[in-house]
């Protein structure tokens, strides 16, 4: 298997948060103040969000520009639900500041449902964890 991403997590003197390193980026995660956090930054499940919206914003952009599109400007809103069982699911609404055609949306909502994050997070990934 090849890296694609790396990512460092270390702990701090304030309760929950942490500090992040990836590719040369300082990120910083809490949980919200009413979870006994400091709020002095995103959740992971916000990072997950995160991460999930830009492949679809980045690789829409993508396609678009691959197929000679104009779309505007794009926007991802993306909602994380749980129920009392444990299900999950992840809501994500595309909207663009044009009127696009038919076929421009059924392109761009086709390619949504197989931007890389979006079939991980559909896959799963396994996960292996060590003692170092």
């Amino acid at each position: 298997m090849k890296a694609i991403a790396t990512a460092t997590v270390d702990s701090t003197d304030r309760n929950y948060t942490h500090q992040i390193q990836t590719r040369g980026f300082d990120l910083t995660a809490d949980e919200p103040v009413d979870a006994g956090g400091q709020g002095a930054g995103p959740a992971p499940y916000d990072f997950i969000l995160s991460g999930l919206g830009a492949c679809a914003a980045i690789t829409l952009r993508m396609y678009a520009e691959h197929k000679g599109w104009q779309i505007g400007r794009l926007h991802v809103g993306l909602t994380l639900l749980k129920d009392h069982d444990g299900n999950t699911r992840i809501e994500r609404v595309l909207t663009t500041d044009l009127a696009l055609s038919e076929e421009i949306w059924e392109g761009l909502l086709r390619t949504a449902e197989k931007t890389p994050v979006t079939l991980t997070l559909r896959n799963g990934a396994e996960i292996v964890t060590n003692r170092g």
